[in-house]
This record gives structure tokens, C-alpha cells and sequence, in this order.
């Protein structure tokens, strides 16, 4: 599996119409609202905001009003084709006056999606966790150098220091060597940080 790392966007015209790209890392359902609601803002006079998103096992389109399936279907079908996941593409079309037919919508917005996707940095991702992991305030300095290189998520300092952070089953073997207390929280796709 792959992501892309950052934000891309991208402009193509075809016959008038203008259409930009942009494509997100996404790991939430509440991150893609977010960018959705946030797309409309951003681009208030546009004519369509079609998109299509992989988010784990999940994956939903949108035509927006334009044809079925000529719009939300191509873009999900660039992303897919590239074996990428947590990704959301938003095509936001202003309309130039010139109908460009089915097959023409299909074509710009699967070039569309192509194009901007040219700009990404693809990164691999491994199967991995959410965890949540609990120390004494003795092993932190420990936990702190095991954690170089990965994605912490959050820090509490509590009764005990609790760290939520991504790992892969390998660092899972090395907490339960080390007798760290932890709890599986999610299982996702990560990004392979044991290679970096």
C-alpha cells in the first residue's frame, strides 16, 4: 500500500473549463469534512466539487452534478490504479460555457487527477497500530530514545506518562521485550518508519 506525503494540487484547462486538483493524505473520516467543507470556502463560485476518497477499507465518490459516474468514478479510479490509500482527491470545476460530453468529463477528470498526482512524494505504508503506551516517569528517557524516528501522536503526563503513538509490529515486539505496558487502538496502514 501507498499514500502520498503532503497536500498536491494542480490546474488544467480543457475548453474553457477550469479545473484544480487537489489531493490529501487523509486518516479520518473528520479530516475529510474538514477538507471537503473547507474546499467550498476556498472556491465558493465553482461549478462542481466532485471527489473520490480511500480511506482504509472505505472508499466513496462524488459527481457533484455533473453525469453518473463521469466525474467521482475517474478519479477514483486514477487513485486506485496508483495502489494508493488514505488519500482524498477533490476536483473543483468552473464551468467555461463548452459541454465537453461524457467521455470528454472522464478524460479531464481522470487527467486531472493524473497530473496532480505527478507532483506527489509516494511513500510506502506497512500494516501497523494506533497505541497507547503507559510509563513510570523512570522508563521515560528509556520510551523517549526507543520513540526517535517514530509518530508520536500525543503526550499526557499523568499519574504515569502515557504516549499515543504509530507503530509497526516489529517496535510492538521490541515494547513487549522491554515490558512496556501498551493497548492496541487501532489497526491501520502507517508509514514504514522501521526503514527510514
Amino acid at each position: 500500500m501507498k499514500t502520498i506525503k503532503d497536500k498536491v494540487m494542480s490546474e488544467l484547462i480543457i475548453k474553457n473549463s477550469r479545473f484544480i486538483c487537489l489531493i490529501y493524505h487523509v486518516d479520518s473520516i473528520e479530516v475529510i469534512s474538514y477538507y471537503l467543507k473547507e474546499i467550498q470556502s476556498l472556491y465558493p463560485k465553482a461549478s462542481h466539487y466532485c471527489y473520490a476518497y480511500l480511506l482504509n477499507d472505505l472508499k466513496k465518490t462524488s459527481d457533484d452534478g455533473e453525469p453518473s459516474k463521469t466525474a467521482g468514478m475517474p478519479i477514483l479510479n486514477v487513485l486506485e490504479k496508483e495502489g494508493l490509500t488514505n488519500v482524498l482527491c477533490i476536483v473543483v470545476r468552473y464551468f467555461g460555457g463548452i459541454k465537453l460530453g461524457a467521455g470528454g468529463l472522464v478524460r479531464a477528470y481522470s487527467k486531472s487527477t493524473s497530473e496532480c498526482l505527478k507532483k506527489a512524494q509516494i511513500i510506502n505504508l506497512v500494516p501497523g497500530y494506533i497505541l497507547r503506551v503507559v510509563c513510570s516517569y523512570e522508563q521515560i528517557r528509556e520510551l523517549e530514545y526507543l520513540l526517535i524516528g517514530k509518530r508520536i501522536i500525543d503526550k499526557q503526563y499523568l499519574e504515569k506518562a502515557e504516549y499515543q503513538i504509530q507503530a509497526t509490529e516489529n517496535f510492538l515486539s521490541i515494547l513487549k521485550e522491554k515490558g512496556y505496558s501498551y493497548q492496541i487502538l487501532q489497526v491501520c496502514y502507517i508509514e514504514d518508519i522501521d526503514k527510514i
